[in-house]
């Protein structure tokens, strides 16, 4: 889809359980926070990060920290993680940054370009856990026809090459169309090179 690889139930129930239970780990030592756009307005998803870097939302901008809005370093990428990357993305260089994005009732993701990165050579690796999302791909500029896809539990897709910086967004989650999640709900990682 418009460069856009979706990489359909390329992860067993059994695997995604194990990185529900890692991810766990991570929102242990970096709980999920709710992030404030610059302009003022609350996102509706809560998110945290792993890895060297985290990515912030706030009144100052969108950005990468080091650190977690605790002051503290964000956890390690675990290692179930780095080998969804390795399988999908194995000539790109090692993820930095695993911004880990949860979709309760309700919440959805505007259509955007991942830009905050310093190198568009390396792709955005994104996988999918628990209820299903309608995924709207656009264009390299904003306004033009889209395509869309829901995106099931154990999907990967890969935003890069050509297709990089293509708008994106997720329109809506379908409440308890997934039993991976016991609180229902969607779990979205994406995975990033931040530094060149």
């Amino acid at each position: 889809m418009r460069g856009v690889q979706v990489f359909a139930g390329m992860l067993g129930r059994p695997a995604q359980e194990a990185l529900v239970d890692d991810l766990r780990a991570v929102v242990r030592a970096a709980p999920l926070f709710s992030p404030m756009t610059p302009y003022g307005k609350p996102m509706s998803v809560r998110m945290t990060s792993a890895g060297r870097y985290g990515w912030l939302s706030d009144r100052r901008g969108y950005r990468y920290s080091e650190t977690h809005p605790s002051g503290r370093p964000w956890p390690p990428i675990p290692d179930s993680v780095l080998a969804v990357w390795r399988a999908v993305a194995s000539e790109a260089a090692a993820p930095q940054c695993c911004l880990v994005n949860f979709y309760g009732e309700g919440a959805r993701m505007g259509m955007h370009q991942d830009r905050d990165e310093g190198d568009f050579g390396q792709p955005v690796v994104s996988v999918s856990l628990g209820d299903s999302a309608l995924f709207r791909i656009g264009n390299l500029t904003r306004g033009g026809k889209t395509e869309s896809v829901w995106l099931e539990s154990g999907d990967v897709v890969v935003i890069g090459g050509e297709a990089r910086l293509v708008y994106h967004g997720i329109d809506r989650v379908k409440p308890n169309s997934s039993t991976l999640l016991p609180e229902g709900g969607r779990i979205n990682l994406t995975l990033r090179v931040v530094d060149p």
